[in-house]
């Protein structure tokens, strides 16, 4: 009984093998900034980002894959977010970048999420453990048990990458409520100093026209004689 259970629990550590990273990265202005991720043939590689932060600019960045070759095999041009899944079809390090060189002051806060995992990690074979007993009910419960371990395996995959994209959005609808509070705020402190310059240059402007000592006084005085000489 325990070797089978100590069998099961290996065909599920090795059916369940992948590797996942999650980064906040700050995108300096004309910064191109990359990453490597050594991938083997056959495993998959899922990558999605989303710009969370523009800075006062807008909230979008270029991002390219490039094959260990040097050749790129995908790009995305000033995107604000994005997801690819690559079948890796060749052994080497492969590059993924962050371009935002076109941008010239503003900084971008980039989220992202990598996932690399092995082809045959989307269901459990039935033949992944060979068990040697005749309890043909014992092996349709263990079996039973693998496809049930392996549902509750995807739906908290997906639930965990909902929560990341939920979390990554808020951050996202924060800074952008923030920016808008900072241009609302400079707006209305133009607004209010050019208000304040000009009801202070027409009370200087009313008053000089009852000083006979004013400048304004005498060039209004001279524009009523030139009047009044035709």
């Amino acid at each position: 009984m325990k070797s089978l259970t100590f069998c099961l629990i290996l065909s599920i550590v090795n059916q369940a093998w992948s590797i996942e990273k999650e980064l906040t990265v700050f995108i300096e202005a004309g910064v191109d900034f990359c990453f490597h991720e050594a991938v083997k043939k056959g495993e998959i590689l899922d990558i999605e980002y989303q710009v969370i932060d523009g800075g006062h600019g807008d909230l979008d960045i270029n991002f390219r894959f490039v094959h260990p070759s040097g050749r790129i095999l995908l790009t995305d041009y000033k995107k604000s977010e994005n997801n690819h899944r690559i079948d890796v079809v060749m052994d080497g390090d492969y590059r993924f970048c962050f371009d935002n060189s076109f941008s010239s002051y503003n900084t971008k806060t980039v989220f992202f999420e990598l996932v690399v995992e092995r082809d045959d990690n989307s269901e459990w074979s039935d033949n992944s453990v060979n068990f040697n007993t005749q309890d043909e009910d014992f092996e349709s419960k263990i079996y039973n048990a693998q496809e049930i371990l392996n549902n509750i395996k995807n739906h908290l995959s997906k639930v965990r990458s909902l929560q990341d994209l939920i979390k990554s959005t808020e951050a996202r609808d924060r800074n952008v409520a923030e920016e808008n509070f900072f241009k609302v705020n400079t707006f209305s402190l133009v607004q209010l100093s050019l208000m304040l310059v000009v009801g202070f240059i027409q009370v200087v402007m009313v008053k000089s026209l009852f000083d006979d000592r004013s400048r304004v006084h005498k060039i209004w005085k001279n524009l009523d004689r030139g009047k009044h000489s035709y």
